[in-house]
């Protein structure tokens, strides 16, 4: 339990820093639904000088501004970057931080076993991407009913909202396993950046790269949130990938962390 309340302790100035800024995102955002709703030629005419390719890559092809959800969708893009950024944070630091601060014998050292560790900081994490999660629902409903007056399809907002679910539990036991087959991190920062954006520049790009197989290799096209606002439903076997690259990074991690030689002082 000390343990645990040590590890939520020390998240809590990032979880205020990343609830503040997609609730700011989220609002600014939305704010801008009502001008270029009354104007949507001059909006569309805009987005038809990019090429298809472009407007694929960003999801555009199949958002509809006229809508508040499709115009939503566009805003859940940069929150779903947003808490990814967090939750990679939180995996390559959730072991790694002991070991760069040479730390981890003091923590070893107490009578607990590495298993119990790990799980207090894994539930540490879990907390913490909780309540920025509950921030970004808690500001999406009250920015949709503040800057649209229209009715929009409820099932496919807490769909699109549930994404946010998914995107953390990912980046956080890919960046934990990761950080866990690396001798040691030096720095949690450029992991992070890289992978995010590495998956959303294959999101973004893939498709015009090799077809719909890179569609498979990055959770951002799992949780599309424009195509599960256009479908209304999720495509479950692109779902059930990130849910297996979850689960096995989530046992590995246990495994791994188990043998892992620390370093100390």
């Amino acid at each position: 339990m000390n343990i645990y309340l040590h590890e939520l302790k020390m998240n809590m100035r990032s979880v205020i820093t990343w609830s503040v800024s997609v609730t700011a995102l989220t609002f600014i955002f939305l704010g801008l639904f009502s001008s270029i709703a009354s104007d949507l030629e001059a909006f569309y005419s805009i987005l038809d000088n990019y090429p298809p390719e472009l407007l694929a890559a960003f999801g555009w092809d199949k958002m509809d501004a006229s809508n508040p959800l499709g115009f939503f969708a566009f805003t859940l893009l940069f929150v779903q970057i947003c808490i990814s950024i967090q939750a990679s944070n939180y995996g390559f630091s959730l072991v790694s931080v002991e070991e760069r601060e040479l730390t981890a014998d003091f923590l070893l050292a107490k009578p607990v076993s590495r298993v119990t560790i790990l799980t207090a900081k894994l539930l540490a994490a879990l907390t913490s991407l909780a309540i920025t999660n509950a921030v970004v629902w808690v500001s999406s409903y009250f920015a949709v009913q503040m800057f649209t007056e229209e009715p929009y399809d409820t099932h496919a907002f807490v769909l699109a909202l549930l994404t946010v679910t998914f995107l953390q539990l990912f980046f956080l036991a890919v960046g934990m396993v990761i950080s866990l087959l690396m001798r040691r991190v030096r720095s949690v920062i450029p992991l992070t950046m890289g992978m995010v954006f590495g998956m959303f520049l294959i999101a973004s790009f893939g498709g015009s790269l090799g077809g719909d197989v890179f569609d498979y290799l990055t959770p951002f096209k799992h949780f599309e949130a424009t195509a599960i606002i256009h479908d209304s439903s999720y495509d479950m076997s692109k779902v059930m990938v990130s849910v297996v690259v979850i689960v096995v990074s989530l046992m590995s991690s246990y495994v791994l962390y188990k043998r892992r030689n620390i370093p100390t002082v």
